[in-house]
């Protein structure tokens, strides 16, 4: 499986009008999970987030939300920024474009949000201007660093390596609160809290 733990200046370049990073000056990352909620993974997710006293932003499946809205609530009672992650977890670069943008729109019925990030980050230009219309009026957000947790021949250990090795401030660093990450982030994202918190790092929530 080859993928990029740190987006290309092509891809960003090509992307332009997505959100690759938050610059600033501050201390301050933005961890995102995807794919959820799961009603056990998710809970440890949250607790995890707890226990540091950090935030982050989840970019939920419509489906999933549906099947666990008791999750779901939880995520944003606790504080935390949601986001559209599809209905049905689509790839753009394989679904028709009105296909693909009726299944966004069904997931903006169960999820209330203006954020947006296309599964496996694949998705067409025009499917991306026609997020910026009113219809849709979404903000779609990429990523700075991609920790791996969703390949099954990556260890735990490299898993967190992506992360500490690649993040600076205003990086947007993608987790997955699925079953196929677990093993992984399980690991990775504890350890994770840690290190930003000993370094003076905020984790903080999307709020654009």
């Amino acid at each position: 499986m080859f993928y990029l733990i740190k987006p290309s200046r092509f891809l960003q370049f090509f992307y332009r009008n997505c959100i690759w990073s938050i610059p600033n000056s501050a201390k301050e990352v933005f961890l995102t999970f995807d794919d959820g909620p799961h009603p056990t993974i998710t809970p440890f997710v949250l607790d995890e987030l707890k226990k540091h006293h950090a935030k982050a932003t989840f970019f939920c499946i419509g489906k999933n939300v549906e099947k666990y809205p008791e999750v779901y609530k939880r995520i944003i009672d606790e504080g935390h920024m949601v986001g559209n992650h599809t209905f049905n977890h689509l790839n753009g670069w394989k679904t028709k474009d009105d296909g693909y943008l009726d299944d966004i729109s069904l997931a903006k019925k169960y999820i209330d949000s203006h954020l947006f990030r296309p599964p496996y980050g694949r998705i067409t230009r025009f499917q991306l201007r026609q997020l910026l219309l009113p219809r849709f009026n979404l903000k779609t957000i990429m990523w700075s660093v991609l920790s791996g947790d969703f390949d099954t021949t990556l260890s735990k250990e490299q898993c967190l390596q992506n992360v500490l090795l690649s993040s600076k401030e205003g990086s947007i660093i993608v987790f997955h609160d699925s079953e196929k990450a677990f093993e992984r982030v399980s690991y990775a994202l504890p350890k994770t809290l840690e290190y930003f918190e000993s370094k003076g790092f905020v984790c903080k929530k999307i709020n654009l």
